[in-house]
Formats: structure tokens, sequence, C-alpha cells
């Protein structure tokens, strides 16, 4: 069993950080790096494989850091994995592949996910990339959003010599790898940089391209003459607020308020003319990932003060508890146990408060807090647009897509990621390229077995 111990990361530290949008976690050095890989005991059977989603082979990768063939472990990572930069930086490593690590039975676990994440640095500053002989088959597909999973899915088509096309309805790829995780937890440049290495494959991603209004899933496997369809268009539409005063000025959705400060640079103004509007008493009602992802980008608007107002404890929350911790240092006013009761209005129609209900037996139980500006993250439903443009595509009461192997009701046409799973459930970025890939396995399947007949 390994002795050394484990080697944590250097972050920015939390008054200087809470001021910007600079990177949070600076992530290893090589020392640090290659310290930690020496921590892994090389197991016979190792049970960290079985718990990542996408089936890295960790031990190898790991074994190969030791031995500082850094182009050899990026190869390992990116055969099941084309985003090692992204991946090891958002996943829940501690409930996934770390938690699965024999050596934390005893000690911590080996920090997989910062290993990954410096491999795919290491490559990425070296000017290095995943190179495939790809061997046309004449075959082509068509990917519905350009997420996760629908970026997991074109990757394993396109190294199996299918041409693919994603098509994105906002202007920039990358799903909520873009629009909805925050810069200081991931740098545009990492999401751009590694959805590159996608296009070096041949992988042409169109923008701004709504489907279900500048083409159906009908004209794509029509006209368009696509052989197999990918539709990975995610569970965009954010839960209703269902409080009185939430549909007054200084209410927005997390996704709303993330897109217009990620996307849309609204944190930026005067630079960019998309100015967010929010002011200086915000409150975030929900603890998920998303709900501190608000908070924290709050925090960097300079504000008086960020709460998060979360009906539950701090153990139910589902939120990483790095994260938490990050936003509980940098400042983030935590409110556990407590209810929004009502919003409240000014004459106007602007918020000026938001009554409260504390199950706290030691505070008192009803109380006002003043805040000019509530977010709400409360999770997402599926977006009805494909299923009603789509004739004979199935779906459940909720609006999510139904599957069957992740091929939907129409043959050839596939789905995975947010838009197939049961409201309420948790997803990762890494489930979600695993659906993706899983998506891919059967339509090469699906395209081989139309090749025969």
């Amino acid at each position: 069993m390994s002795r050394i111990a484990r080697q944590h990361s250097a972050h920015l530290p939390p008054k200087t950080r809470a001021t910007n949008f600079k990177e949070v976690v600076c992530g290893y050095t090589e020392t640090e790096a290659v310290a930690e890989a020496g921590r892994c005991i090389q197991c016979k059977e190792p049970l960290c494989i079985t718990g990542c989603p996408v089936r890295i082979n960790i031990k190898g990768f790991i074994h190969l850091i030791t031995k500082k063939d850094y182009k050899g472990a990026y190869e390992t990572v990116t055969e099941a994995n084309l985003f090692p930069s992204i991946c090891g930086r958002v996943c829940p490593q501690e409930r996934q592949c770390e938690a699965a690590c024999v050596l934390g039975k005893k000690r911590e676990p080996v920090s997989i996910g910062l290993l990954e994440r410096f491999v795919g640095d290491t490559a990425r500053q070296s000017g290095r990339h995943q190179t495939h002989e790809i061997v046309s088959t004449g075959t082509r597909a068509a990917v519905v959003g350009s997420g996760p999973a629908g970026l997991a899915c074109a990757y394993d088509l396109a190294k199996a010599g299918v041409s693919v096309i994603v098509y994105e309805a906002l202007h920039m790829p990358g799903g909520v790898l873009t629009y909805g995780i925050p810069e200081f937890r991931l740098p545009k440049e990492i999401v751009r940089s590694e959805i590159d290495n996608l296009k070096r494959l041949g992988v042409v991603i169109k923008t701004n391209s709504v489907i279900g209004r500048l083409h159906t899933i009908e004209d794509l496997m029509g006209r368009l003459s696509f052989d197999v369809v990918f539709i990975g268009t995610g569970a965009g539409y954010p839960s209703t607020l269902n409080v009185s005063g939430a549909s007054l000025n200084g209410v927005m959705s997390a996704n709303e308020f993330l897109t217009r400060v990620n996307l849309m640079h609204g944190n930026d103004f005067p630079r960019y003319a998309t100015p967010v509007g929010a002011g200086k008493n915000i409150a975030v009602i929900g603890c998920g990932n998303t709900a501190i992802d608000s908070a924290r980008t709050a925090l960097r608007l300079s504000p008086d003060n960020v709460y998060i107002v979360y009906r539950r404890t701090l153990e139910e929350s589902p939120a990483r508890k790095e994260e938490i911790r990050h936003a509980m240092e940098e400042g983030v006013q935590f409110l556990f146990r407590t209810e929004t009761k009502e919003i409240i209005a000014d004459n106007e129609g602007w918020v000026i408060g938001m009554n409260c209900r504390s199950k706290d037996e030691a505070a008192a139980p009803d109380f006002l807090l003043n805040v000019d500006t509530v977010i709400y993250a409360l999770g997402t439903m599926a977006n009805p647009l494909i299923a009603r443009t789509t004739p004979g595509l199935k779906t459940d009461k909720a609006g999510y897509i139904e599957t069957e192997d992740l091929m939907t009701s129409i043959p050839g046409v596939f789905a995975g990621g947010d838009i197939t799973r049961t409201k309420g459930t948790f997803t990762t970025v890494i489930h979600a390229m695993s659906t993706g890939r899983r998506a891919a396995a059967g339509m090469l399947k699906y395209l081989e077995s139309r090749r025969q007949t």
C-alpha cells in the first residue's frame, strides 16, 4: 500500500479569485503529477476503470505518467475520451473512478481527475493531439446538439470512418460546457481546444442551426440524405419557480443567468453590450452544481451579498462538496433548511425582498431577506421542439425521448444525454458522454446491418 501522501493542487486565494473569472484550481506541476501517479498500486483488477462511465484505461495512463511518457498517457486516455482537460476539471471523480479506487479503502484515493487534467493540459501545451488513420465508409451521420453527448458520439463515429455534421443551435459549440459552466471552473479556451481536436478528425460543426426550425429530423433522414441521426439536445428548459412573485423584474433562471455571463459576456459591460443586470443583493434558490455555479458567478459581479437559499441540509445537497467549500471560502452565504415563500416587489414591479421560512429551531421561523435579484436553480426539463416537429418520435409524459439501446422509435435515429433521462435523474458531463459513445456503437451496428441487407 502506497505511503506517499496525496498531492493537492494549488488554488488561487479566495479573496483574489472572488474578484475575477480566472481558473480557481491551478492543476498539478509535473513533479506533483509524477508523485501522485506513483501512489497508484496498479491493481490486477482496477475497479477505477469500472467506476468510469466511459471506461478510460486509468491504470494504463497513470503508469505511463510515472515513466514520464506523457504522449503515451494522452493516447491511452483519448482512446476512450477525447476531452481529458475538460473531464479532469468538471467530472465528479469522487463519486466515480476515485470512489472505486482500492487505495481509498485505507488512505486517500489516487487523484485521478487531476492526473487526467495534467495529461490533457500537457498535450495541449505541447501542441499534441490524437491522430487516427481513418478509412471512409461512405456513410453520413447528423448529430443534433454539440454538448458532451453529441461530441462524444461524433468522435466515435468519425474514428470509424463516418462523415459527421454536428448541428448546434447557439452561435458557439460545446453545449453546457460553453454556456453552463463558468470560466473559473472550465476556461472556454480549454473547450475550444478540445473541440478543435474533434474537427481535426473531419467533423463539421454548423452553429446557429436549430433543428426543428432550420431542418427537421425527417429532413435529415430524407432530403439531406443522412444515414443515421443522433439527438443530443439536452434538457435546457428550466423548471419553474412556483411561488408568488416568480415573474417579477429581477427574477431569472440559472440557465438564463449563466448563459448571459458565459456565452454573452454579461459580466464585461460596457465592452460587451450585453449587461446581465444583477443587483447588489442576490439570492440563489437551490443547492445543486448549477446553483453553486450561479452563486459563485454572481459573487464575481461585485455585489454586496450573495445567498444560497436551500430547503434541505448541507449533507443533502447534490452539489460537489469541493464546489460548496470554494463558494463558502469566497464569501457566499448559505441559508440551509430555508424555504422561499414569496418574492416581494416595489411599485414598479422590481424585486425588493424575499419572504422566507427557516426550519432551524434556533432561528426565527419567518423572516424577510433583503434582495434585489433572485436566481432559481431548480433543475431542468426536456426541450419539446424536436418531439413536436418529429412525427412518430416517442417520448414519455415529461417529454424525454424514449429509446431502446439508445435507438428511438424511428429506425436509424438515436438519442442520448439529458434528453433521454427520466425527469429528476442526476447526470454529469461524463455520463452524457457515455450515452453518446454507446449510441455511436449502436449507430455503427445499425449501419453495418443495412450494408449487409
